[in-house]
């Protein structure tokens, strides 16, 4: 699969795909990108030296080099970390380390739009070791080599500058289109959701399983894939299980699912006790690059094997919430949800049995609105 460059091709697409009556009217532009999928990249030309790294891609021949480096259990002390990406790339003997640069999914897309490259978020940055509460990088990770490679960090929603003016011109939007830095996927939906106090949560239900709580308490854990994000002056608590939508996809049809699903109760318990993974490792809440998918027996009735692993998610879900509060956030009270799976009213019905907490749909469900909301607060703070 060339990522890079469906990427870039789905970008200009969503933009061409903007009416053309409203294009007049768009006064700012965000992205929101999954949370360290890495892109290296020469500076002076802007093509990538390497693949980009995924999300959920492991490198665990860095964690070593990660760990003697960084504070017990922080959060880059992962395989799947941005900065594990990084250090995996800079020991490989092929890897060009002159003027290279390092960029998120989100920052290497709002470049195309901007043309300054080298510019991120403390949401996207938070993996590669930023620090959003000292607002700085760690001296730890300045002391070493690739340092250098690591981009400059705004505040999300902060103005990078104009819509570059051949794609102005070309698609017709205004002159002070203004182009901001962006944030992850997880972060923008907890945004779309409107979570504003401390106890509400997020989980996102996409390809994987992701969960952000407000607490006013910061909690970093890499045992356990636990870290916090800055939301302006509390936290957004959680982590992203390698459990969700992709896993069903790989069994079930998107129509299967929904035929399957309608002949589920969800009042009732399913005694079938999976852990449900697209392949093997997982991220939160259990750290182990090695665990195995559990899908197996596999009962004849498809409506029961639907309705196991639909209720094993919601006890990965519900342990997820629960060491949260171990740890020592604040306690959540009701739980939002986004993405395609907010969409499968028996799957709600299961998770609010499970979790013993009011569970809704999230009015807005798509991460793409939160990263307009971002826009919308850019443009605001320059008027």
């Amino acid at each position: 699969m060339d990522w890079i460059r469906s990427w870039k091709t789905t970008l200009f697409s969503l933009l061409g795909d903007v009416p053309i009556d409203l294009r007049p009217f768009i006064s700012s532009i965000s992205i929101d990108g999954t949370s360290a999928t890495t892109i290296i990249l020469d500076s002076n030309t802007g093509e990538p030296l390497w693949r980009p790294f995924l999300y959920n891609e492991s490198c665990p021949d860095a964690l070593p080099f990660v760990k003697a480096i960084a504070p017990a259990n922080h959060t880059v002390c992962s395989g799947t970390s941005t900065l594990c990406k990084l250090v995996s790339w800079w020991n490989n003997e092929g890897a060009s380390k002159k003027s290279a640069v390092l960029l998120h999914q989100a920052d290497w897309l709002l470049w195309f739009l901007h043309g300054k490259l080298g510019v991120s978020d403390y949401n996207n940055a938070l993996k590669v070791g930023y620090d959003p509460e000292l607002e700085s990088y760690p001296s730890w990770l300045l002391s070493q080599p690739y340092s250098e490679l690591l981009p400059s960090v705004k505040a999300p929603g902060t103005v990078i500058g104009l819509l570059k003016e051949a794609i102005r011109t070309e698609l017709g939007f205004p002159k002070d289109c203004a182009v901001c830095t962006g944030t992850t996927d997880s972060i923008a939906a907890f945004l779309a959701a409107r979570a504003t106090e401390p106890g509400k949560a997020v989980t996102s239900l996409g390809s994987t399983l992701a969960i952000k709580l407000l607490s006013t308490s910061r909690i970093e854990d890499a045992r356990f894939g636990v870290y916090s994000h800055r939301l302006d002056d509390k936290w957004l608590v959680g982590g992203a299980s390698n459990t969700g939508g992709a896993v069903l996809r790989q069994i079930f049809t998107d129509e299967q699912l929904q035929k399957l699903s309608e002949h589920i109760n969800p009042m009732e318990a399913s005694p079938l006790d999976y852990y449900p993974l697209k392949a093997a490792g997982e991220r939160f809440p259990v750290a182990d690059p090695k665990m195995l998918p559990r899908l197996n027996p596999r009962p004849q009735s498809d409506v029961e094997y639907l309705h196991g692993i639909l209720e094993s998610m919601a006890r990965i879900e519900a342990k997820a919430y629960s060491l949260l509060k171990e740890l020592g956030a604040t306690q959540v009270e009701e739980v939002f949800t986004a993405g395609g799976g907010a969409k499968n009213e028996k799957w709600t019905k299961i998770r609010e049995r499970v979790l013993g907490l009011p569970v809704r749909r999230a009015t807005q469900t798509e991460a793409a609105y939160g990263a307009a909301l971002l826009a919308l607060k850019a443009k605001q703070s320059n008027i």
